[in-house]
C-alpha cells in the first residue's frame, strides 16, 4: 500500500477513534495474487457481507485477559469498545511477551489498517486484504460506530457469515468431550 494511504487511514492515535471515513485502499497491483470470488460476491458491499454482531471487549481489558480470549483459534482479533464506539483492534501479533499481565489491552491497540467503512466494494476490501494479510477488517462508521466484522476465509476465496458463524457455535455447545 502507498505510505500516503497508509498515513490517510493512519488518522487515528493508538486507542482513540478516528472522526472521518476510511479512505479507499490501494489495491494496485494486487490483482494476479488474488484468489477469485464469486461473481456474486464481486458485485457486494462490505455491508452486504460483514459479521453483523461481532463480540467485543470493553476497553478495560487487560493484556492477561486478551491473550486467554486468543487461545481460541477461530479468534484472531480482539474489537475493544465503549458504548458502541470502536476504541482499538488487538491481534496476538500486538500482545508482547514483555507487557505486564495486568497492562492495558487498549494501549497495545491499533486502528490503523484495521477498520474499513460499509460501503466499500468487497471486490477491492478483498484484494486489500489479500495483498496484506490482514484477515479481519472492524466495519465502523464515520464517528467510529462498530457495525460488524468482516472476516476473510482462510482460504481467501469468502467470507464468514453470520449463518456460518453461528452454526460453528452450535456445534461446539453439542460436542461433547469423550
Amino acid at each position: 500500500m502507498a505510505p500516503d494511504a497508509v498515513s490517510r487511514l493512519a488518522t487515528a492515535q493508538r486507542g482513540k477513534p478516528m472522526r472521518r471515513q476510511p479512505a479507499p485502499l490501494d489495491t494496485t497491483g494486487c490483482q494476479s495474487t488474488c484468489p477469485a470470488l464469486s461473481a456474486e460476491l464481486t458485485r457486494c458491499t462490505v455491508r452486504e457481507i460483514m459479521l453483523t454482531a461481532p463480540k467485543t471487549l470493553p476497553t478495560d481489558t487487560s493484556s492477561a485477559r486478551a491473550a486467554t480470549v486468543f487461545e481460541d483459534p477461530h479468534v484472531h482479533m480482539l474489537l475493544l469498545t465503549t458504548n458502541g464506539i470502536l476504541r482499538g483492534t488487538l491481534t496476538r501479533e500486538d500482545l508482547t511477551t514483555s507487557s505486564p499481565p495486568t497492562a492495558s489491552a487498549l494501549r497495545l491497540s491499533t486502528l490503523t489498517c484495521r477498520t474499513t467503512a460499509p460501503e466499500q466494494p468487497i471486490l477491492t476490501i478483498h484484494r486489500w486484504m489479500v495483498t496484506s494479510g490482514q484477515r479481519r477488517l472492524a466495519v465502523v462508521d464515520p464517528d467510529n460506530r462498530l457495525l460488524g466484522l468482516l472476516c476473510l476465509k482462510r482460504d481467501r476465496t469468502g467470507f464468514c457469515t453470520d449463518s456460518g458463524v453461528a452454526a460453528r457455535a452450535r456445534e461446539r455447545a453439542a460436542y461433547v468431550e469423550p
